[in-house]
């Protein structure tokens, strides 16, 4: 595939150099060329990120940062922001011919793998039908069966185009149907970037340092109400403080956004037992955890059943998606069905739905989860065995195919828990693996993925890459 970008001089895609038209208005220079495509099989080179830094500088040009999403830019790691060319099971090569073992799954969808045959083969032959209809298709009630079927809160679903998009018109039904304005929301945690959320988040706002975001009106905020996670008097003090006002309780029922954070043994039943108390509704963000850490997310996993759940990344298998649901009295709170508005051109697009019943289909099959939980309790445990052999303060854990470690004795069971980690430390680490070919999320303030295309050996080569780094920083 060939494409030409207006102002970067000479970047091709897919192996083809592009001319350009016009000059970039900066003092920069934009006059380069970059062969984007390099062949897989030449591995033996010097590991050099020349080609991603000429693109980055272009980048630099024409979008904010140079990215499209803040974590990108490798802020908190340093170093140059590494651009990809293709990527395959659970390996990825960057347009300079790096190779590396993926860990962050496109940050979590490609649980069964990078660029599945059979997705895309799926893909190829939808794609023969079109690519977008404005109009129901048969494609998006086969996904909402099979959503329905696995997440046990959800009795009907809303499908969507993002997690951000899922969890803010998630919000507005629990204020609808409750009449209630206030929310509870847990610091660092991350569920978009839809303005009630930006409060004490996780993600690129942790990554970044930005307690808030300039632009975000303070009366939008006002209803936001924050607790650390894990501490059930805190949020017993808010209900207390804020009686017959809180609409719902809005988490990630295992953390991803401040690094990965499981849930005290009787937390997750407290909030449960708390929300009912106080009329309030409990919302699980599984944007990241669905279809994850079991078939069922979460609420399966730890026998907790939510009123609302948000989902995302597994069940488009690639592709823009998300999608809110919940108990049938409260879904037909939404237009048309009930007077709560929301609505999306793409939603339910059949390329979204299809890599999603492609990607569902393949995570049924037996035998799937405990595979993840093997090989990334392998990981994680190598990775700490190592740490502590070369004489490291570092924690970590998983559950099935999500995993996360701190460079800090632990426990880690909160946001500012996760601050204690050595940042400085984190950072050498990472640009070490990158040499040793292994590649992290660009922050200690993310999760990292697994997926079925992992292999045992990848995952001996990840350990063995760590203790090679750790001995020497």
């Amino acid at each position: 595939m060939a494409a030409s970008i207006n102002g970067v001089g000479g970047v091709g895609f897919g192996g083809l150099t592009c001319s350009t038209k016009t000059p970039l208005p900066s003092s920069r220079s934009s006059s380069f060329r970059v062969q984007m495509s390099v062949p897989v099989e030449d591995k033996k080179r010097n590991y050099t990120l020349q080609k991603s830094q000429e693109a980055f500088n272009a980048a630099l040009n024409l979008m904010p940062g140079g990215v499209n999403s803040p974590v990108r830019a490798f802020k908190s790691v340093g170093g140059q922001p590494i651009f990809m060319d293709s990527v395959k099971g659970s390996h990825m090569w960057d347009i300079d011919g790096n190779e590396y073992i993926d860990y962050v799954g496109s940050w979590g969808p490609a649980i069964i793998g990078h660029a599945d045959d059979e997705v895309l083969e799926a893909l190829a032959e939808t794609m023969k039908k079109g690519t977008s209809f404005g109009s129901p298709c048969l494609l998006e009630s086969v996904l909402a069966e099979m959503v329905i079927s696995a997440v046990p809160s959800i009795e009907m679903v809303r499908f969507v185009n993002s997690g951000t998009e899922a969890c803010m018109s998630v919000l507005r039904l629990a204020r609808t149907f409750t009449g209630r304005e206030k929310i509870i929301k847990f610091e660092g945690c991350y569920h978009g970037h839809a303005d009630p959320f930006l409060v004490k988040a996780g993600s690129g706002v942790a990554t970044l340092g930005l307690p808030d975001s300039p632009g975000v009106p303070k009366a939008t905020t006002s209803g936001t109400l924050t607790a650390p996670y894990n501490d059930i008097a805190a949020v017993e003090n808010l209900f207390n403080s804020n009686e017959g006002e809180i609409a719902a309780i809005i988490l990630e029922p295992a953390v991803g956004n401040s690094g990965f954070i499981t849930p005290k043994p009787d937390f997750l039943e407290a909030i449960r037992r708390l929300t009912k108390e106080n009329g309030a509704f409990l919302i699980f963000d599984e944007v990241m955890t669905g279809f994850r850490l079991s078939y069922g997310g979460a609420q399966e996993y730890f026998g907790i059943t939510p009123d609302l759940t948000t989902l995302g990344k597994v069940i488009g298998g690639g592709l823009p998606v998300g999608a809110y649901g919940g108990r049938r009295e409260i879904m037909e709170m939404v237009a048309p069905a009930g007077p709560m508005y929301q609505a999306g051109t793409l939603s339910g697009n059949p390329l979204a739905m299809t890599a999603g019943i492609q990607t569902l289909k393949r995570l049924k099959a037996p035998g799937t989860y405990e595979y993840l939980d093997r090989i990334t309790r392998e990981l994680v445990q190598g990775i700490l065995n190592a740490g502590k052999k070369t004489g490291h303060a570092i924690c970590g854990g998983h559950i099935r195919g999500m995993f996360g470690f701190f460079f800090t004795e632990g426990p880690v069971h909160n946001f500012d828990d996760a601050k204690k980690s050595d940042a400085a430390k984190f950072v050498r680490f990472y640009q070490g693996m990158l040499r040793e070919g292994v590649y992290f999320a660009p922050s200690q303030f993310e999760a990292g993925f697994t997926s079925l295309a992992h292999s045992p050996e990848d995952i001996q080569k990840t350990v063995a890459a760590a203790e090679n780094v750790l001995s020497k920083i």
